[in-house]
């Protein structure tokens, strides 16, 4: 696989790093170590991902994602020494698409690197998800199992699923998902995403005490796997 990264650092052995193991294996490498640099060369070189050091001088990584979603959907993987929670959600919510603590291995990094730029690439208008026991139809709103049984949803169900099947493999946090499917006021109504994820895994999942597709990320929120 190849394309453009924006490595952004402020740690320059680090960056020098990145930038050695990314054009080994092909990618075009651009550097940035402070967020106002970042912002610029993004705009400039339209990076196919970006690997986003948050504690930059000057404008923080989390003020670097809301720039850069603010007008792209370019995959923005996390690289932090922050562990704690508070970071990794902030982070999210800010749009990151993944985050990885420091320090990490560079095969793992990669791996998802390349899942990254795969999810960003242009899906249907009107996409289907298939797993090995059930089907989801975005274009007409609908579940069925494998025999073509329809599996009857709530709408509140099929916001919470239609919402992690459009951000398939993705980590979804618990503000986005309830401010998607319930509002903005209802951010911090945990509980309410506890119940209906609960409800929805008993009506999909062949066995809903360890589910393999509405996978719970702990603190976080959830992901939808294939």
């Amino acid at each position: 696989m190849s394309g453009r990264i924006l490595v952004v650092d402020d740690e320059q052995p680090i960056r020098r790093a990145l930038k050695v193991n990314l054009a080994a294996r092909g990618y075009v490498v651009d550097v940035a170590a402070t967020g106002e640099e970042a912002l610029l060369l993004a705009a400039q070189s339209k990076p196919d991902a970006v690997l986003l050091d948050l504690g930059l001088p000057g404008i923080d990584g989390v003020e670097v994602i809301r720039g850069l979603r603010g007008w792209t959907h370019v995959p923005i993987i996390v690289l932090s020494a922050r562990d704690g929670e508070r970071d990794k959600v902030a982070a999210l919510d800010a749009g990151a698409d993944d985050y990885v603590t420091k320090p990490f291995g560079i095969e793992e990094l990669l791996a998802r690197l390349r899942a990254a730029v795969r999810r960003n690439k242009p899906v249907a208008e009107t996409p289907v998800m298939r797993t090995e026991s059930f089907i989801v139809d975005l274009s007409s709103t609908q579940v069925t199992r494998v025999d073509g049984e329809i599996v009857h949803l709530t709408p509140i169900e099929w916001g919470l699923l239609e919402h992690l099947v459009r951000h398939s493999g993705r980590l979804v946090t618990q503000k986005q998902l309830l401010q998607a499917v319930w509002g903005p006021a209802y951010e911090t109504e945990t509980n309410y995403l506890r119940v209906h994820m609960a409800h929805l895994r008993r009506k999909l999942e062949v066995d809903p005490s360890r589910p393999r597709h509405l996978l719970t990320e702990s603190g976080m929120g959830y992901r939808f796997a294939e």
